[in-house]
């Protein structure tokens, strides 16, 4: 098989593809041929070696994919050679084959392509958790998300109406704005104002009629951070879902005591690693919402395996709308473009 390696820590471009032996699964893998790879903004700290997870080099990065069982691992049951899937990986996703634990992997309903699975993964259960379990999500709540046309923003947009709230959505260009407002959002501030720490609480506040967010969802950081915190009514919920600003910012703990805020995080492999059965669970319920129409995750581009530098490129410049995502060979063949 071919694999795109990182053979040392870096640029997406000095990734090399080689010629890989097939691998084999073990007992209670499934071994899945790849059709189509997720990107995420994570992928870029994992090749250039800053992730807080790094698998030993060399290593074909890569946390999403879906693709078709081709072979099953010694105890496999629920699924059989020919099945569409989705999986979540630590590492591995950017080659034409992976052996993957059963455990990870995702029926595809028959009402939903392989590429959109493919970008149906990180992003999408990243916000469903944060929403659910960290947030506490309540029907006719208020949802600021920054980075809105992000990966995981858009997936939070839409999950965050499917779920009965009403949604903010925060974004740093405001050319985006008609990509958020056709996925879900009822309003749209402007993240690159002059006056971020108080204009934002501003703009909310009036796209709230004075209530203000009752829960934010932050891929952001930053002062997006410190003036979502800012814009958020009492008893607020604010879940730290990462960086891409690059700042990491601190917490003044009076702030949270006078509001009655909670500021949380997620860190969304444990969920995989630690209860993998109410993973699938979630997944099968986002599948079926997006093959009913309640879901409609945006793929804005496809890309060979080989170009996965360029596409990475356009992540990295923010220039990407949803999500972006590789196509292998084998794809292709399918038909999954």
């Amino acid at each position: 098989m071919k694999a795109l390696l990182v053979e040392k820590f870096g640029q997406p471009d000095e990734m090399v593809l080689r010629d890989l032996p097939d691998p084999v699964p073990a007992a209670g893998e499934l071994l899945v041929e790849i059709h189509a790879i997720g990107l995420n903004f994570p992928d870029l700290l994992v090749i250039g070696g800053t992730y807080q997870t790094l698998p030993p080099l060399p290593f074909a990065p890569g946390k999403e994919l879906a693709g078709v069982v081709r072979a099953l691992g010694a105890g496999v049951t629920g699924f059989r050679v020919g099945d569409r899937v989705a999986a979540q990986v630590e590492s591995g996703a950017f080659a034409e084959l992976a052996a993957i634990p059963a455990a990870h992997c995702y029926p595809v309903p028959a009402g939903l392509s392989t590429v959109r699975a493919a970008g149906m993964g990180l992003v999408y259960q990243t916000s469903w958790f944060s929403l659910t379990d960290r947030a506490r999500l309540r029907p006719g709540e208020w949802v600021l998300v920054t980075g809105a046309a992000g990966g995981v923003g858009i997936a939070a947009v839409e999950l965050a109406k499917a779920m009965g709230a009403r949604v903010v959505a925060g974004l740093t260009t405001m050319a985006k704005a008609d990509f958020v407002r056709r996925h879900g959002a009822d309003a749209v501030v402007d993240l690159g104002m002059a006056d971020l720490r108080d204009g934002l609480r501003r703009a909310v506040h009036e796209a709230t009629d004075g209530h203000g967010a009752d829960v934010v969802i932050d891929p952001v950081g930053g002062p997006v951070f410190e003036a979502a915190l800012r814009a958020m009514a009492w008893d607020g919920r604010l879940v730290v879902v990462g960086f891409t600003a690059g700042a990491i910012p601190s917490v003044k703990a009076n702030y949270l005591l006078i509001k009655h805020i909670t500021v949380t995080g997620i860190h969304w492999s444990d969920y995989r690693d630690r209860d993998p059965a109410r993973v699938a669970r979630a997944q099968a319920e986002m599948f079926a919402m997006a093959a009913a129409g309640r879901l409609d995750p945006p793929v804005m581009a496809t890309f060979p395996l080989e170009r996965a530098a360029d596409a990475l490129a356009e992540i990295a410049g923010r220039r990407v709308e949803g999500k972006l995502v590789l196509v292998t060979d084998a794809g292709r063949a399918a038909g999954a473009e």
